[in-house]
């Protein structure tokens, strides 16, 4: 009962103050501009199998696999994308972004798109491109115009698995390519200076043998360094790759450590000539099937770039939005007005307690100290 009689003598101020603070707070929000929301959704290439992974058995295991567990999330790539400068810069251009955030800094222009512009990546593999802007045909327009920038900038970069792939065996190849030439040369050399080059046929079946591992322990070296820009080491393919050239290396120690001599070696440690003539086959059979290797390699990365026509697939094309998103003007005059009555009923309260406190002359003496104290002197 003493809790409603206080509520009822301080009732204009619980009624009157909830009120002003209502109507101040509605002025307030109605000065606020309307706040509108566009989304775009995008399907980025999902990464398949390539056609390198059916020469696996071809060429010894050396091919690019990727994908299993362990793959890189290709999404994080386009999204690094989508929130770079180039792109920016070509939106402020293409939509006077200066003029309409009222600026002459581009990278202040920049700093207002990023913070009006949420780019998220679902569980479901989509990538969402949300713009808020006070203007509900701008925020459709940056929405969609952030898909063309975006489509626009992977024609000119490598950014799919294939194309990357292909850029990575066609610079290894062209480096194949003059070792081989050198390597051609060497014999050419060598056949101008000694004539025909004459082998027993162990030692070549044992120089081939040799050139055949070291091109495949070399190449699979290579198909791992490709890898690492797609996968991570807990890959099952990368793993795979691992274990192989493991393999091929023990398999090429023993051949070149743990083979008694031929008889064109033994020959050799007497006549440098034929030892020279060894090596000289050895390196050219090793440069002709390293380069065989990285040619066949390149020419499928060549054909799986080829057929990714369609590099992004836009799911949802943004739309001009009919409602705004903020500012929320109800939510926030009921929450002013909640907090103006929880201020009233607190003020009343405290109030009555000072009222109270000075009909005892000892608090009212405590009291007019706390005043003097107060007090700014």
């Amino acid at each position: 009962m003493d809790l409603l009689i206080i509520l009822a003598k301080h009732k204009k101020l619980i009624f009157l103050f909830p009120l002003i603070a209502a109507i101040v707070m509605a002025g307030v929000t109605m000065t606020l501009p309307n706040i509108y929301k566009a989304s775009t959704k995008l399907l980025p290439p999902q990464q398949a199998q390539s056609s390198a992974s059916a020469l696996l058995s071809q060429l010894g295991g050396v091919a690019a696999a990727v994908g299993g567990s362990g793959m890189k999330n290709p999404n994080d790539l386009y999204i690094g994308m989508l929130r770079s400068r180039t792109i920016s810069d070509q939106l402020a251009k293409k939509f006077n972004l200066m003029s309409v955030y009222q600026t002459n800094s581009a990278e202040k222009v920049r700093n207002i798109l990023a913070e009006n512009t949420m780019i998220t990546s679902g569980k479901e593999g989509l990538i969402t491109i949300e713009v808020e802007d006070k203007d509900r045909k701008l925020v459709s327009s940056l929405a969609n115009g952030y898909v063309e920038e975006l489509l626009k900038l992977t024609k000119v970069l490598a950014v799919t698995e294939a194309g990357q792939r292909r850029m990575f065996f066609e610079r290894q190849l062209e480096i194949s390519k003059n070792n081989l030439e050198a390597a051609e040369k060497t014999l050419k050399g060598a056949l101008d200076t000694h004539g025909v080059i004459s082998v027993d046929s162990d030692s070549r079946v044992i120089v081939e043998t040799i050139g055949r591992l070291r091109a495949q322990v070399s190449a699979k070296q290579i198909q791992l360094a490709s890898m690492q820009a797609f996968v991570t080491e807990n890959n099952q393919d990368y793993k795979r790759a691992q274990e192989e050239l493991t393999s091929l290396r023990s398999e090429l120690y023993k051949l070149e450590n743990g083979r008694p001599e031929t008889a064109a070696q033994q020959k050799g440690n007497d006549n440098p000539v034929g030892l020279q003539n060894i090596k000289i086959l050895r390196d050219l059979k090793y440069n002709q099937m390293l380069h065989e290797l990285l040619s066949k390699q390149y020419e499928m990365a060549r054909l799986d770039e080829a057929k990714d026509v369609s590099v992004i697939q836009v799911l949802d094309t943004a739309i001009e939005p009919e409602n705004k998103v903020k500012p929320a003007r109800l939510s926030l005059v009921v929450v002013a007005t909640v907090l103006a009555l929880f201020a009233a009923i607190s003020w009343a309260f405290l109030s009555e307690l000072k009222e109270r406190g000075l009909r005892v002359p000892a608090r009212a003496a405590k009291w007019q100290r706390l005043k003097s104290y107060l007090r700014l002197r």
